[in-house]
């Protein structure tokens, strides 16, 4: 009964993480294209605080929050909701979409790796390590020589990659605090959105005005709805199913299905090595996940 139970647990956690894969690719697509538009990268940050916000209120005010200490909430907000999405609209406003795309899901496994043997002290088995150097390597093939080729792009991969680190500390930090889905997904859209709204409307720049309508309707839904509260509720199901060391080999796969939808919708074909690149990492990806050492947390 017991081993039918961690099965079925396992394949919801697998269905959550390939869900979030697509959502993920999208918000590579999206947010490149919105932060090098009209609006500014700190406006599609407050479109994402004020959907996510409206959306999830209502839920916390029903108790999902009450377990969970408001040192512990600010915690998870600043780390998933500050950190991560700040670093990465503003990342896409001085990188190209490729950069992101191989900085931001294509690290995490390394960032969570890296974070994790800090923190908690945990080691890189041999068929984990295998596994990222196989990540690695289908990661430096899809980037190429063009990667460099970006003048003045190192600022947006500097912010990359701190926003990747922010994310590895906020998927470890749900781990050792023990919370479930929703009360993680519920803090940092409740939390965020008050601290940060107010900085936005008083001292940042804004060209929401300018914006037309339909702009703002589709990242508002985009960045707020679908890659803040569904994304999150499902990556952070997937991640109590699965553990964070398996969940992070499937976010690598992200920047595989980037490169491959970036072809017919923003017209960048994939050469002969990015494509070999592709392959490789989506084969890091299926045999960390599926002889990694990642354990299921007991919940």
């Amino acid at each position: 009964m017991q081993g039918g139970k961690a099965a079925r647990e396992q394949r919801l956690g697998f269905a959550c993480a390939f869900l979030v894969l697509f959502i993920w690719s999208g918000f590579i697509l999206a947010s490149r294209g919105g932060a090098t538009g009209v609006l500014t990268p700190w406006d599609l940050a407050a479109l994402r605080h004020v959907v996510s916000f409206a959306v999830l209120a209502p839920f916390a005010g029903g108790g999902v929050l009450g377990r969970l200490s408001s040192r512990r909430a600010v915690a998870l907000a600043g780390f998933a909701g500050l950190g991560f999405p700040l670093c990465a609209y503003a990342g896409f406003a001085l990188a190209p979409a490729a950069h992101g795309a191989v900085l931001l899901p294509g690290a995490l496994p390394f960032a969570t790796a890296l974070v994790a043997r800090l923190w908690l002290g945990e080691r890189v088995g041999r068929e984990r390590a295998l596994s990222l150097a196989i990540v690695l390597a289908g990661i430096a093939l899809i980037a190429g020589a063009d990667f460099f080729a970006a003048s003045g792009a190192w600022r947006g991969d500097f912010l990359f990659l701190a926003g990747t680190t922010s994310w590895a500390v906020f998927t470890l930090l749900v781990r050792h605090l023990g919370v479930t889905a929703l009360e993680a997904t519920v803090a940092v859209g409740t939390v965020s959105a008050p601290l940060y709204l107010p900085v936005w409307a008083l001292a940042l720049p804004s060209r929401l005005d300018d914006a037309a309508w339909g702009e703002i309707a589709f990242q508002g839904a985009y960045q707020g709805g679908l890659a803040m509260v569904v994304a999150s509720l499902l990556y952070t199901r997937a991640l109590v199913a699965l553990g964070p060391t398996r969940l992070a080999f499937f976010t690598s796969v992200v920047l595989a299905l980037a490169a491959v939808a970036a072809w017919p919708i923003l017209g960048e074909p994939l050469g002969p090595l990015a494509s070999v690149g592709v392959v490789l990492v989506t084969a890091g990806m299926l045999f960390g996940v599926l002889r990694g050492s990642g354990r299921t947390p007991a919940r």
